[in-house]
C-alpha cells in the first residue's frame, strides 16, 4: 500500500468520522437519508454531470447494474446505520460496524479479487480490528452486554448497538466489494459511482416520504444543517477511498480506513459525552500500529 493511498485513506477516515457524528446528532431516519441523497445530487451536480457526459455514453448493462447494486446496498446501509444510532451509542455502533466491515471486505477481496496480504498485512489487519474492539470498550463491552451494570436499559442499548453495528458492517463489506470491483476491474469513475448511486436511491425513497409528508417537513426543519454537512463531506470521504482502492489492494484499503474510529473517539467522545478513554487510548495505539503494518505490507 503506497503512502499516497494511505494519505487518501486517512483523510477519508477523518471526514467519515465527522459526518457520522453529525448523523448521530441529527437523530434522523429515512427522511434524513433522502435529504442527504437529494443534497448530494444538487451540490455535486457540476462535477457529477460533467463526468457523466464523458463516461456514461460508453457504459453498458454491466456498469448500470453495478450502479443499481451499489445504490440499493447503500440505501439499506444508511437506514440500518441511523437505526443503530437511534437505538444505541455511537461508541458502540460505530466501532462494531467498522470492525465487522473490514474483516469481511478483506476476506471477500482475497476470494474474489485474489488480493492476498502478506504476513505483515495480516498482522496489520488484526491490529486494526483489535484496536476497534478496544475502543468499543474491550472486555467491558461484552460484560455490559450481559449485565449492563445491573441496568436493564443500558444492557438493552449495548446489545442493540452490537446487533445493528454488526449488520451495518455486513452492508459495509457488501458495498465495498461492489464498488471496489467497479473501480478496479470495470475502471468506472469513483466519483460517478457515488454520484449516480445517490441519484439512483432517490426513487426508492420517495414513496415512504410521500406517505409521511408532515414527518418530512418536521425532519427538514430540524435536521437540514446536519444533512448539508453530510452531503458536503460524505461523498468526498468515500470517493477518496475509491481512488485509494485504484492504487492499492482493496484488502489493505478497506481495513486501513477504519482508523476513522480514532477520529470518532476523539470527536464523538467530546461532543456526545461518550467516554471509556482508557480503552480508546489503547485501541488507538493498536490501530496506529495496524495501519503502519498495512502500509508496509
Amino acid at each position: 500500500m503506497s503512502w499516497t493511498a494511505l494519505g487518501l485513506v486517512l483523510l477519508a477516515a477523518l471526514l467519515h468520522a465527522a459526518w457520522n457524528v453529525a448523523a448521530k446528532k441529527a437523530g434522523g431516519n429515512h427522511h434524513f437519508v433522502l435529504m442527504g441523497a437529494v443534497l448530494i445530487v444538487l451540490l455535486w451536480a457540476p462535477l457529477g454531470l460533467w463526468l457523466a457526459w464523458q463516461d456514461v455514453p460508453h457504459w453498458g448493462l454491466t456498469e448500470w447494474g453495478f450502479i443499481l447494486a451499489s445504490a440499493l446496498v447503500h440505501l439499506v446501509y444508511f437506514n440500518v446505520l441511523l437505526k443503530g444510532y437511534r437505538e444505541s451509542d455511537l461508541t458502540v455502533v460505530y466501532p462494531v460496524a467498522r470492525g465487522t466491515g473490514p474483516l469481511l471486505s478483506a476476506v471477500g477481496a482475497m476470494l474474489l479479487l485474489s488480493e492476498w496480504p502478506t504476513a505483515v498485512g495480516l498482522a496489520g489487519l488484526a491490529g486494526i480490528v483489535g484496536g476497534i474492539w478496544l475502543i468499543a470498550g474491550g472486555p467491558s463491552l461484552w460484560r455490559k452486554a450481559h449485565d449492563g451494570g445491573h441496568d436493564p436499559h443500558q444492557r438493552a442499548r449495548v446489545r442493540a448497538g452490537i446487533a445493528w453495528g454488526a449488520l451495518t458492517g455486513v452492508l459495509i463489506a457488501g458495498y465495498t466489494l461492489i464498488d471496489g470491483y467497479a473501480v478496479k476491474v470495470l475502471l468506472m469513475s469513483p466519483i460517478l459511482i457515488d454520484y449516480l448511486g445517490n441519484a439512483a436511491r432517490i426513487p426508492f425513497m420517495l414513496p415512504a416520504v410521500w406517505r409521511d409528508r408532515d414527518g418530512w417537513r418536521a425532519a427538514w426543519a430540524t435536521q437540514w444543517r446536519h444533512a448539508v454537512l453530510m452531503a458536503v463531506i460524505s461523498p468526498l470521504a468515500y470517493v477518496l477511498v475509491l481512488y485509494a482502492a485504484q492504487q492499492a489492494p482493496l484488502s489493505h484499503v478497506a481495513p486501513a480506513r477504519e482508523v476513522s474510529m480514532l477520529f470518532a473517539a476523539l470527536i464523538g467522545g467530546r461532543l456526545l459525552g461518550e467516554a471509556d478513554r482508557g480503552w480508546r487510548l489503547a485501541g488507538a495505539a493498536l490501530m496506529a500500529a495496524g495501519v503502519v503494518a498495512l502500509a508496509a505490507g
